[in-house]
């Protein structure tokens, strides 16, 4: 099952929440400073032994504070206009996370909205990769469930439109 939340996805009771998170993988704005404020100083130490993360590859580690036994960090493309690779770049992220969930157990995910806040990803390009990854893998990878958390609801409305296209 696919579906859209609007909130806060540190708060969601899933196995892997996903970050929308930097190279260096050590915080900073948006949903990857509420993750790492969320999950506490652990998740900040597991992360420096890690050593960084490619864009369109994803790392796994312990969830800590957060209801989420796992966070599942990706980093996506900074938009540069469209021309250089940035679709190919966004739809590996969430392929990439999706692999790290077997060998977890991983069933239930949330994704946020991967480059579409300071990396500038136009928001409807940004969500049909999104969904269109998502729905043609998910079950190939044994997830039972994908959350869309999106921060406000104007985003969950692209979100929602896109999933009913799917169906």
């Amino acid at each position: 099952m696919i579906r859209v939340e609007t909130g806060d996805i540190t708060r969601l009771k899933v196995d892997a929440i996903v970050n929308a998170a930097n190279s260096a993988l050590l915080g900073g704005g948006g949903v990857d400073g509420a993750i790492h404020r969320a999950a506490g100083p652990d998740l900040l130490a597991e992360c420096r032994t890690i050593k960084g993360c490619p864009t369109g590859e994803a790392r796994l580690t312990r969830g800590y504070r957060l209801p989420a036994s796992y966070v599942i960090h990706t980093v996506g493309p900074v938009w540069q206009g469209g021309g250089r690779g940035e679709s190919r770049l966004l739809e590996s992220c969430y392929r990439e996370c999706m692999k790290l969930c077997p060998a977890k157990g991983i069933q239930r995910i949330a994704f946020p909205a991967i480059s579409c806040g300071i990396y500038g990803y136009p928001k409807p390009e940004a969500v049909a990769i999104a969904v269109n990854t998502v729905s043609a893998l998910y079950q190939t990878y044994g997830l039972e469930e994908v959350i869309f958390c999106c921060f406000d609801e104007a985003m969950a409305a692209l979100y929602r439109a896109a999933i009913s296209i799917k169906k």
